[in-house]
């Protein structure tokens, strides 16, 4: 197995640098399309049970999404602090100790982010929801909440593995999960051959059990790719000084996350003022948005790695020229984006729907032109994730998150507000406000890194 330490020469070419993002970030971007696959996989199935289970579902894995994606911030910041650990003569101890902390941390974290699971119908019912979607998703948290769990541990392990480059497995396993996710969905949502149908219910038990399961394979990976006394090995025991670390590091993380996976949850929150199918257009519409996305999460991550091993030993050449690749990466995946969805819209949105519910053609058109603003803004949010990730290897975390900050809630938030409702233009206008806060945090994350780290 390649190992973290495996420095790229002072003089490689820009070509050499590709490959090393390429070779390490498709993997983990293939992670990340199966995770998200897997919530995609609970959209699909139940878009074709019902369109109040459709809103009801969009609503409910927005906000897991959301509480998932800040939890996973002290698990991203097990990279930066692994590869760079890694790249250093008996450095295999210190990464061994910072991933178990990050394990901790991410255990207390969902201890406590419980409560608002339970509490959860409550919680749409103050935003505003309607009733009966409210109480869908709540029945829908209070049981997919109980995988926050395994899904934070295996998000460590996750990060674990991508600094040591065994990124094949975790692709591996994340694509196993997909299939076994939308096994257990059908028979648990629709119970075919008298199974009890348990609908929604049924695709919030699908999704615990799946996030177990891939923990359980993750965790056996870790535990053999890792030398000398293991992984797991005295799990109990703290480590107060790379307790801080993962902390002092990972909060950061997780506030610039909660800028921006909070805009995007606040978009439903807006959608769903414009009613139920506007809401279920806009959950079909992000889950193919965030399926792109997750491409340029993969090559953020590369990027964090490699940056972090170049950090280490200060070659600030390298680090320069792993982000122009970086960058022009992620422009590919934008614009192949931007060519699916105005190219084929209305085929990819069929997918996603009921062909014998009355309001599917209202989705459809819905749907069509949150596609186009969906597009408009895949070249902003690349740019701005793989920004972070370039930081996030020099361990850079602290600005970044108030850059997130200002960009998505005094300007994008703002702006997806006058434009769908003091302007008029409904969910247009609600995708058009998430363009600008993302161009925003773009332009000033890739600022900062060349300005002060090359």
């Amino acid at each position: 197995m390649e190992t973290a330490g495996a420095k790229i020469p002072p003089d490689a070419s820009m070509g050499r640098h590709i490959r090393a993002i390429l070779t390490l970030g498709l993997p983990l971007a293939g992670s990340h399309v199966a995770q998200v696959a897997i919530g995609a996989t609970d959209t699909l199935m139940l878009g074709r049970y019902g369109v109040e289970e459709l809103a009801a579902v969009t609503l409910g894995s927005s906000f897991f999404g959301l509480v998932l994606l800040v939890g996973s911030g002290f698990a991203w910041a097990v990279i930066p602090l692994v590869a760079s650990a890694t790249a250093k003569e008996g450095g295999g101890v210190e990464a061994r100790r910072v991933t178990r902390m990050g394990l901790w941390i991410s255990g207390l974290y969902a201890v406590g982010l419980m409560i608002p699971m339970l509490l959860s119908e409550t919680l749409f019912l103050a935003a505003g929801q309607e009733p009966r979607t409210s109480e869908l998703a709540g029945v829908y948290l209070n049981v997919a909440g109980f995988g926050l769990f395994p899904a934070l541990f295996a998000m460590t392990l996750k990060s674990y593995l991508s600094a040591v480059k065994a990124a094949r497995a975790v692709f591996q396993i994340s694509l196993a999960a997909v299939f076994v996710n939308a096994g257990l969905n059908y028979v648990l949502i629709f119970g075919p051959g008298g199974l009890p149908e348990l609908g929604l219910l049924g695709a919030a038990v699908g999704s615990v059990l799946t996030h177990i399961l891939t923990f359980a394979g993750l965790a056996v990976v870790a535990a053999r790719v890792t030398p000398g006394e293991g992984l797991f090995v005295r799990l109990w025991r703290p480590d107060w000084e790379k307790f801080r670390r993962v902390l002092a590091l990972g909060l950061p993380i997780s506030g610039a996350t909660l800028a921006e996976a909070g805009l995007f949850s606040a978009s439903a929150v807006m959608m769903g003022w414009l009613g139920t199918v506007p809401l279920a257009a806009h959950g079909v519409v992000l889950q193919l948005a965030s399926l792109m996305f997750v491409l340029h999460v993969g090559l953020s991550n590369a990027a964090t790695v490699e940056v972090g091993v170049a950090h280490a030993t200060d070659d600030r050449l390298a680090m320069r020229r792993l982000g122009i690749a970086s960058i022009f990466l992620s422009a590919l995946v934008a614009l192949g984006a931007v060519a699916l969805f105005l190219g084929v819209p209305e085929p990819i949105l069929r997918a996603f729907t009921d062909a014998s519910d009355p309001r599917r053609p209202e989705i459809l058109a819905t749907g069509a032109t949150l596609l186009a603003m969906a597009a408009l803004f895949q070249l902003f949010d690349g740019t701005q994730v793989i920004g972070l990730g370039l930081l996030r290897g020099v361990q850079d975390t602290n600005v970044p998150m108030w850059v997130t900050v200002v960009a998505y809630w005094c300007l994008g938030l703002p702006a997806s507000y006058v434009m769908g409702f003091t302007l008029g233009w409904g969910g247009v206008g609600v995708w058009g406000g998430l363009a600008v806060g993302l161009a925003f945090a773009a332009a000033l994350l890739l600022w900062r890194f060349f300005r002060k780290f090359t």
